[in-house]
């Protein structure tokens, strides 16, 4: 008799060697079995650690699910892993980049490639580059700051955008009925940018956000009264100079600096960003 196993147990847990172990890839459909929901994959987030899977049913409801046992692909029960590292076989094991993926050691970065990542600002750039960087050098993915989206229909228009150039646009404030979601159904309705254009976004008023409180030793971001500036509020708040640009040059420098990895950001920018970056390096079809 086995000691190791006396206590109480899961009897319903399936060993590891059960069930064949699949990561997870945006498009899969999938059957979550205790619920009986079915969904397509829209997007994986994680955060400190832990996986979530958002499964979008033919309706276009949309329900997250954590990884691992507990799903049925064409019929079949599998353990549902992380997404595959983007680095390449033979990488260091355990060396990982900012943004969780395998460190590719001593590769080169690729010649950028015309497919762009666009995003708002000066700032959403910096924080992007800091957490996804070593990713986007080795799939030859540049990163360009709008400063604004007003006239996005006119900047996706002249880069004309089509197979083997695409374009992944990450927008501040993308929720419902604001501007912001207003412009992006106008530039999805133009011409040539269905299956070449994403435009995903998270909801907060400024990438600033997007770091943890916790993480800036704070319980939660300060919130601005209607009329004042934004970022000069926050830099108020914290009781930091905020009177000039340089000050909220500073302010950001000082924040970004706080950001080590993946880990230190909110999911909803996280998913956001790995589903352009999933996009615009994905097969064409």
């Amino acid at each position: 008799m086995s000691y190791q196993n006396w206590g109480p147990q899961d009897l319903t847990a399936p060993a590891p060697s059960q069930l064949p172990e699949v990561p997870v890839q945006r498009g899969m459909v999938l059957e979550d079995v205790q619920s009986g929901w079915v969904g397509a994959v829209t997007r994986v987030e994680k955060s400190g650690g832990m996986h979530v899977v958002a499964l979008e049913d033919r309706r276009g409801k949309s329900r997250t699910f954590r990884l691992g046992y507990g799903f049925l692909l064409e019929g079949r029960p599998i353990r549902l892993m992380p997404p595959a590292p983007r680095a390449a076989a033979g990488a260091a094991a355990g060396t990982r980049t900012a943004s969780g993926s395998v460190r590719v050691e001593g590769q080169r970065a690729q010649v950028a490639k015309a497919s762009r990542i666009w995003v708002e600002g000066k700032h959403d750039a910096e924080l992007v580059e800091k957490v996804w960087g070593d990713d986007l050098r080795v799939e030859g993915i540049v990163v360009e700051p709008l400063h604004g989206i007003d006239d996005l229909a006119g900047a996706v228009r002249d880069f004309r955008p089509g197979p083997g150039r695409r374009l992944g646009v990450l927008v501040d404030h993308l929720v419902a009925d604001s501007k912001e979601s207003r412009i992006a159904e106008a530039v999805m309705a133009s011409p040539g940018a269905r299956g070449n254009v994403l435009i995903v976004g998270h909801p907060y008023i400024d990438v600033w956000q997007a770091i943890r409180p916790s993480v800036l030793g704070i319980e939660r971001w300060p919130v601005i009264p209607r009329g004042v500036d934004w970022k000069t509020g926050i830099l108020t708040a914290f009781g930091w100079p905020h009177s000039t640009k340089e000050d909220i040059g500073l302010g950001w420098q000082k924040l970004l600096g706080a950001v080590r990895s993946y880990a230190d950001l909110e999911p909803s920018l996280l998913g956001r960003v790995e589903e352009v970056i999933d996009f615009l390096t994905a097969p064409e079809q």
